[in-house]
């Protein structure tokens, strides 16, 4: 804007520029023949009475001395009889006209002739003949005219200083409003635009800012929703805990109370992540290596019941990961739970987790089921299985919430095949000391901690960094 702002004044000045300095040249040129010819005229006039009262030989000298003092424009008398004083000049058709009596000034393509008929001799007229040739016409000429186009050249850099500065002043509050808008865009809802410019741009930059405003409010309506909203699922646990104590069979019974413990710190997590301020929680990290064999283990008592071959592949860890470990083992549950749900039973099943280049981790699930039956299987809400279609877009967004992407495909065995990627933990500027304290938390965990049975492990290189080759395919989302 501020370049178009700048070319269109230019333009405009220099239209006008154009429009009075062409004018004024012309003008400056034919008052400049206009002096020369009027001098001239005077200087051939001065010598008129001259003719009528000297004789020849003082005539002459005084012609002589007139075309001394003026080199430029030579003099000469034609004398009744055909005589000539001063320099010889050809008798042109103008001579002979001036001959008659009259006196005028004819211009030709040499120059300009000024003839003055001197009347009274006793054998006829004489005619005094002043020729301006074209360099005297045009003398002072080319310097008037570079003094204007220095003069428009000057006045057309002024109006492009004083474009620009009119330019600054519209363009910046636009690039404020825009800056704004890009932070609000990414998530920060703490931008406002100021509120500053023409009147245009204040309405725009105060509308902004009451947008900005009502983004908050329902954002924070919203989250306080989901967390009311998640909060009532607290009695109905509570119901089952009382149910779950009353059981007699002592195993029954700490099962069924190990669920609800686990339904209710997800309730509880919800809570929290519904009323965490948007932007937070960018440095959260897990072990991938470690959730994923804790999940793995969760449901491999499942898979031994369906009699599932499973095989499970995981890398050697810490692997750290983007993502926090209640996000990371709902991706492992949802792409598991799809396979149990909407595979038949006996078919085998493959988790593996490998390492990605530049830090994070590719976790891949794939079955040896039929495949998906649509094209984009994580369209949210979109399910061919009768469930609600939401599991893998949420796997995706977590996925892309960590730096990575979600991949659906076809499994070696032509199956349907799921492919997680997972961002490294985000840099920060003493992020190599976290990391490190992470890591030996972690490593602290592990030695410290049983996470179930161990699962079955492939015969595979750390040092991997790209998941198995996938091609199209789809899957029913859970």
């Amino acid at each position: 804007m501020r370049f178009r702002v700048i070319l269109l004044v230019v333009a405009t000045s220099s239209l006008v520029l154009v429009s009075f300095l062409v004018p004024l040249a012309l003008v400056l040129r034919s008052f400049a023949a206009a002096q020369v010819v009027s001098t001239a005229n005077l200087q051939a006039q001065n010598l008129a009475p001259l003719v009528t009262t000297l004789d020849t030989s003082n005539l002459r000298l005084a012609v002589d001395q007139v075309n001394a003092e003026n080199t430029s424009t030579p003099v000469t008398i034609f004398m009744p009889g055909g005589r000539e004083i001063g320099p010889r000049a050809p008798s042109s058709k103008a001579v002979l006209l001036a001959r008659n009596g009259r006196s005028f000034t004819t211009v030709s393509s040499r120059g300009a002739e000024v003839l003055v008929a001197v009347e009274g001799l006793p054998a006829g007229t004489a005619v005094i003949r002043t020729f301006v040739p074209n360099q005297a016409l045009r003398h002072g000429v080319a310097r008037a005219w570079l003094l204007l186009g220095g003069l428009g050249l000057g006045l057309l850099a002024l109006s492009v200083v004083v474009a620009d500065q009119l330019a600054r002043s519209l363009v910046r509050p636009i690039v404020a409003l825009a800056r704004a808008s890009d932070y609000l865009a990414t998530g920060d809802l703490s931008a406002r635009a100021t509120v500053a410019g023409p009147p245009e741009v204040r309405r725009a930059g105060a509308g902004l800012n009451r947008l900005a405003v009502r983004i908050g409010d329902l954002l924070a309506h919203e989250r306080e929703t989901v967390a009311d909203l998640s909060h009532r699922l607290r009695t109905p646990l509570t119901a089952l805990r009382i149910d779950a104590e009353s059981l007699r069979d002592p195993g029954e019974m700490a099962q069924l109370r190990a669920d609800v413990d686990a339904v209710e710190r997800t309730v509880n997590e919800i809570i929290r992540e519904a009323r965490r301020p948007t932007g937070e929680g960018s440095g959260v990290l897990c072990d991938a290596s470690l959730v994923i064999n804790e999940r793995a283990a969760f449901w491999r008592p499942l898979a031994e019941d369906q009699e599932r071959p499973m095989t499970v592949e995981v890398a050697g860890g810490p692997l750290l990961v983007r993502a926090s470990r209640e996000d990371l083992a709902a991706c492992a549950d949802i792409l598991l739970e799809n396979v149990f749900s909407h595979t038949p039973e006996g078919l085998a099943f493959a988790v593996r987790l490998s390492r990605r280049a530049g830090g994070g981790a590719w976790l891949v699930v794939a079955d040896d089921g039929p495949g998906f039956p649509h094209a984009d299987p994580t369209q949210r809400g979109l399910s061919g299985g009768g469930s609600t279609g939401l599991g893998l877009d949420i796997a995706r967004r977590i996925a892309e919430a960590s730096g990575g992407t979600l991949t659906v495909g076809r499994s070696p065995s032509g199956g349907g095949s799921v492919t997680l990627g997972l961002g490294p933990p985000a840099r920060t500027p003493d992020g190599g000391r976290r990391h490190r304290r992470a890591r030996e938390r972690l490593q602290r965990r592990r030695g410290g901690a049983s996470p179930g049975p161990p699962a079955q492990q492939g015969t595979w290189d750390d040092d991997e960094t790209t998941p198995w080759s996938l091609l199209g395919s789809s899957h029913i989302d859970q």
